[in-house]
């Protein structure tokens, strides 16, 4: 399918590797936003305009949104620009979608974070490509932002690709409930037997974990989730794992945010291997995602 002429795809320099990469599987010329910080912490950018000081009318911008308090104002200050400078539509590609998280106020008071987050981006962005946002009470992205496209892709399938390579005939078992859907579209992919724990939380990083109804004796298990920040839930389970009697437990992951100690957490929990996805950059990436965001690219700057 071919892109319009007129459109390209910016960058940050700390992003350089992936944009690239999805520029070239794209077919997209890609540009750096130059990023000037000032002495007390205030951002200046200049966007790559052509010999008239303008940008194509379409325009991408990557930006994967861990660690995401800068980044939103990056977003803010690169968006209005880009508009005042031609782009007349406007694509984010955040493999890693912050904010999510709070979708509703559990205690009186409390910011809905997704949603003041969503219609902060659906003020800037014409269309938002993302892998596994953290949904739990909405069916779909544009619940959350508003914007008039949305593309949703998965890891689930990528790495259940990864796992039937590295461990075939494995037991996928996903950490919680809100795992289930996600842990059965991986499943079905290869046929592999699957199960989900269930969890209670009692804040960030304290947990308890039931295993379900398995039999894990000499099974080779994989942990899979959408996302890994402190490891806690996921040690928990390759802990009680081991202890039924699995021969192997590794870990799985779309979103590598793995923060503090987290990986080492994991390995004195007993987990061998860990494998991410490329959404966020980290030691664990075995799976790359710039394949599926540049089909969706290709389908949002055609449409």
């Amino acid at each position: 399918m071919a892109l319009p002429d007129a459109a390209c795809l910016l960058y940050f320099d700390d992003e350089a590797a992936p944009a690239l990469r999805l520029a070239q599987t794209a077919g997209l010329p890609a540009q750096a936003i130059e990023r000037h910080r000032f002495p007390d912490g205030e951002l200046k950018l200049r966007l790559p305009v052509d010999d008239t000081g303008r940008l194509p009318p379409r325009a991408v911008l990557l930006r994967s949104l861990h660690q995401p308090n800068e980044k939103l104002v990056e977003l803010l200050l690169a968006a209005r620009t880009a508009r005042q400078l031609g782009v007349q539509h406007l694509t984010l590609v955040a493999p890693y979608l912050a904010y999510m998280r709070q979708d509703i106020a559990f205690h009186p008071g409390e910011a809905v974070s997704q949603q003041v987050v969503g219609r902060f981006l659906a003020g800037l962005f014409d269309a938002v490509i993302t892998v596994d946002p953290h949904l739990h009470r909405i069916d779909r992205l544009e619940q959350a932002i508003p914007v008039q496209q949305t593309v949703v892709l998965s890891g689930a399938e990528p790495l259940a690709d990864l796992i039937a390579q590295r461990r075939p005939n494995a037991l996928l078992v996903g950490p919680d409930g809100e795992s289930a859907q996600w842990i059965a579209q991986a499943a079905a992919r290869h046929g592999f037997d699957h199960a989900v724990c269930t969890k209670v939380r009692h804040g960030d990083r304290h947990v308890a974990i039931e295993l379900p109804a398995l039999n894990a004796l000499g099974r080779a298990v994989v942990l899979l989730d959408d996302m890994a920040s402190t490891g806690r839930t996921l040690a928990l389970a390759a802990r009680l794992l081991l202890q039924a009697g699995a021969a192997s437990v590794d870990v799985a992951v779309t979103h590598a945010l793995f923060a503090g100690d987290a990986l080492q957490v994991l390995h004195e929990a007993g987990v061998g291997e860990v494998w991410s996805t490329d959404c966020i950059p980290h030691p664990s990436n075995a799976v790359a995602m710039a394949g599926p965001m540049a089909t969706a690219l290709q389908s949002v700057l055609s449409s």
